[in-house]
């Protein structure tokens, strides 16, 4: 059994859906995040398993997706405002069950990174 839930925003202009997801082993579970903060272009998916260890899944600039090496997952879409940038996890197992959560941020080289989150989905 696979199920997510969304927790308490830290920014209500960071938008995460589904509210939660019940999946079975094998399927594939589709998070999609969406954020309206106009000079923010990117978008850091994480995974935080039942011991509460945090690992980076990947992240994605404008639309250019990066996922982490050796992590299972599709990132697709877009990161810039108002659009939408998903969380693809393919034939889930029994260790895909953690919170899975977004970040938004501004990803420059000038200014370096601020960031709004959206925890968190459990699957």
């Amino acid at each position: 059994l696979i199920y997510s839930f969304p927790g308490v925003s830290l920014s209500d202009q960071v938008h995460q859906t589904p509210a939660d997801m019940y999946k079975n082993p094998n399927e594939t579970a589709t998070l999609r995040c969406l954020h309206t903060i106009s000079s923010y272009n990117r978008f850091l998916w994480y995974k935080q398993s039942q011991g509460g260890q945090l690992q980076l899944l990947g992240y994605m600039v404008g639309d250019s997706p990066t996922p982490e090496a050796n992590v299972p997952v599709i990132i697709d879409g877009n990161a810039n405002a108002n659009q939408n940038c998903t969380l693809t996890i393919e034939k889930l197992q029994q260790d895909s069950s953690a919170v899975y959560f977004c970040a938004a941020s501004l990803h420059s080289v000038i200014y370096g990174c601020l960031s709004a989150q959206k925890p968190h989905h459990h699957i």
